[in-house]
Formats: C-alpha cells, structure tokens, sequence
C-alpha cells in the first residue's frame, strides 16, 4: 500500500475514538468517520511502521445498523452526531465495547489480572442518556462559509474540515430555541455584510456563536464572540432575538470580543448588551449560577445520572476531607458536602471558581472550600490532606506532574470521572504501577450520537501506607 492509493472494503470494528478498522489483503486500515458494517471507498493518506492510516471518501453501502432516517439536513457531511443512524441501544452497546477494550488493556500492563492472565476488576456496563436528543445545555458554533467564498454559514465544521462551516438551522442535539436564535443572528449578519473571521489571513469579523440553556429552567445566555475589526451597533439584533417566540427565556445577551489568533472561544472583553452575564440550572435539587466559560456538564440530565452514578461509587465519608480536583463550578462538591466533613474543590479557571463559591452559598452549604489555580501548583500550597479524592480532568486527563502528587496521597480510595477514555486508560496504568487497583467501572453516556462518552472508576490503595 502507498500514499495516494483508493481502496474499498468494510468497516469490521470501531475503536474509540472513531477509529474503524478495515482490513485488505491482510493489512489493517485505519479509517475515520465510519460505521461498523459500512462499504467504504478510502485513500491511504499516512503510512508510518506497520500503521496505516486513510481518509473516507464515499461510503458505498450503509451499515446493517443503520436503521433509521437522518433528523437533521447535514448529515452526513456535518462531524457531530457521527451515528444518528443508529438505534440508540446499538450506539450504547458499541460504546460499551469501546470502553472495556480500553480499559482491560490497561489493566492488564498494569498487572491486574486474575489466574488465567484476564484484568481483574468489575465492569458494570454503560448507563444511556435520558434524553436521545435535544439534551445539550451549551453549544459553540461558528461562522465561516461552506465552500471557499461561499455565503456566510454559521453552524459546525464539516466533518475531516477546519475551515468548512455547514449551517447547523435544524441540529436536533439542541433544543429548538437555539436553533431559531441562530437563524435570527445569520440573517442578522448576512444582511449587514458582516465577514467572518478568516484565521490565515487574521481579518474579518464575526468569529463564533456560544449558547447556553438551562435544561431545566429554559434560561437562556447568548454569547456573540467577535473581534474588534468593526464596532457596529448592535441594538437592531437584541430587539430582534428579544422578539422570538421561544419556550424559554433569554437572560442575558452578551457581546464578547476576541482578538486572538487562537481559534478559541474567549474573552478580550465581555460587553452586556441585554439582561445579565449568568445563567441558572437545576440539578439533583440543588440550584447552579452558570456563567459564559464556566464548565458545567452539557446534558443536564445525563449529569444527574453521571453524578448520582459517582455518589454511589464514593460512598460513605462522612467525617472525611474531600479534595474535590478539576471542579468546575463545583457540582460534585456540592453534591458530597451534605455526606463529608469538608470538601475542597480546586479549578483553574477562575470564573468557574466564583461561579462555585456563590453556588455554595445560594445552596446554604458551609463546609465548601474552592480554590483558583492550577491542580499541579495548588497540591504544593494546601495543608490539609484529604481523606478522599475525586478526578474530574479535562479531556487530556491529569498532568503527568500533578499524577504523582495525587498519588502521594495515599488515600484508600478514590474515584476518577473521564470524558475521555484515552487519557483515563493511560493514567490509569500509572495508578496501577503505585500501588492502586481498579474495583470497578462504569460508561454513562453524555453524548447520545456522537463519538464520545463518560467512564467512572473507583480505585483502591492496596499497600500499606508509608
């Protein structure tokens, strides 16, 4: 096989994430964007060792388990929902194997195995989604066009593209309020001949759409992020977002601006055009003040599941100090105050530590300590020592600085949240390198047809202390 070379065949496995395995006169191809089942027509575009990677080009026969009609009018160009197609129970099932594939790799080079060489450890499956669509609280779009000087789009990259931009005007992850919000400001921009940000050439104007709406209480905050190229009125726009008809509520509506060259959503300066910087959402009883770059779990409902799930894996610790690592605005935090001594949440995004210090309050709880910085300089500076620790790390896991010091702590017990199971499995090896075992594990599904999933493990010390 070369570089540049067109093949065909069928996609025989998944592995996470995305990754379909091919196999062609013998050599295994990895192809993204696929589907179990699937003909697909390939280029081989990378070749390194024994690996061989391609790009799909066309599928030539759909998969057995596609069951079901596309709900939206993007797929498939669009890289979202990669398995809409897909019975639900058939997404999980899939999922559910990626992961134990996963983690059984793990934990065997870390030496946890039973007589007859399997991981030995307790795998208890994937809890699915409440909601199968409409369940996300956040979404980040963006402005560009769909084809080079095409009509401005604003929506999600086309699938494989960093720069192609499909309008998202029907996407069925979101309710359908932010949907309309993003038809009323497309029309907005389009007729005021506002450019979209360019990222080589660093020129133009409008750079992304962030929306964020409380599931619950249908509270909605509109972030329109753009640089500082032009400086229009934007009164027209509020009055006009403030004239939909929409089942919840706008709260606030925020002009944001952004002069990087990252092709990031952040802020420069934070101008309020309409009503109030925050939003609120509810969870398992208790009430969440959610700014515009706080983190907060984006399907609301799947997060009761996720941290209801977590509780029972943490257990009793009552009488215990809790270190609460990569809190975000302090949800599981809250959630164990009511059944710890004290817990201690440590984030590094400052706004999401504000946000949870005032969460804290409005919830009547006392024994909540958060802290603004860095996981891996935070660790050095605190005095207490915890009695039990829970992991919630952004999608690259744990600093491999900060591991150790986790570590170091030698707590009984601990419980470890990930998005992303690449990293969860990598660390995971060390934890079993220092004297952790894994009792057991479970998927909880947060992200009904994409790609992506939640994993909670609960580790064991098993030597004794020194």
């Amino acid at each position: 096989m070369k570089k540049g070379e067109v093949y065909e065949g069928i996609i025989e496995q998944i592995e996470f994430p995305n990754k379909g395995k091919v196999v062609v006169d013998g050599q295994t191809v990895i192809v993204k964007n696929g589907m179990p089942g699937q003909k697909v027509r390939f280029m081989i575009n990378k070749k390194r060792g024994g690996r061989v990677e391609a790009r799909l080009l066309e599928v030539l026969e759909p998969s057995p388990l596609e069951t079901r009609k596309p709900v939206c009018s993007i797929f498939p160009q669009c890289g979202g929902c990669m398995y809409q197609t897909m019975d639900y129970s058939h997404q999980l099932e899939m999922k559910q194997e990626q992961i134990r594939r996963l983690l059984d790799t793990a934990i065997k080079n870390g030496g946890q195995v039973d007589e007859n060489g399997n991981p030995d450890y307790v795998f208890e499956g994937i809890k699915g989604s409440p909601t199968e669509f409409c369940y996300r609280n956040k979404m980040e779009f963006s402005f560009g066009d769909a084809e080079k000087d095409g009509p401005l789009t604003l929506g999600l990259h086309k699938k494989g593209s960093t720069y192609d931009v499909l309008t998202a005007s029907d996407c069925k992850l979101v309710h359908e309020d932010l949907t309309k919000i993003l038809t009323c400001v497309l029309d907005y921009c389009k007729e005021q001949g506002f450019t979209y940000y360019h990222k080589m050439r660093h020129e133009g104007y409008l750079r992304h759409l962030l929306l964020r709406r409380g599931n619950t209480t249908g509270e909605i905050l509109i972030n329109l992020v753009t640089t500082t190229q032009l400086n229009p009125d934007l009164s027209e726009l509020v009055e006009r977002l403030m004239a939909l008809s929409l089942e919840g509520k706008i709260v606030g509506i925020l002009h944001i601006l952004n002069d990087s060259l990252a092709d990031l959503v952040q802020s420069d300066e934070t101008r309020v055009l309409y009503g109030q910087d925050y939003f609120y959402e509810n969870l398992l009883g208790l009430k969440f003040k959610i700014t515009p770059f706080s983190f907060f779990q984006p399907n609301s409902l799947g997060a009761e599941v996720l941290y209801e799930t977590a509780r029972s894996y943490i257990g009793d610790t009552r009488d215990m100090t809790v270190f609460d690592l990569y809190s975000g605005t302090g949800t599981i935090s809250q959630i164990l105050a009511a059944v710890a001594k004290k817990v201690i949440g440590v984030e590094i995004v400052e706004e999401a530590v504000v946000a949870a210090r005032e969460n804290a309050e409005r919830n009547g709880i006392k024994n909540c300590e958060f802290i603004a910085g860095d996981v891996l300089k935070v660790l050095d500076e605190i005095e207490e020592k915890p009695d039990f620790i829970v992991l919630d790390p952004p999608r690259d896991g744990i600093h491999p600085k900060a591991l150790p010091k986790i570590i170091e702590y030698q707590v009984d017990n601990l419980v470890y949240i990930s998005c992303k199971p690449t990293s969860l499995a990598r660390d995971l090896e060390i934890f079993l390198q220092r004297g952790y075992r894994v009792e057991r594990c479970v998927c909880v599904d947060q992200f009904a047809q994409t790609v992506h999933t939640e994993t909670i493990c609960h580790l064991k010390h098993t030597i004794e202390k020194q």
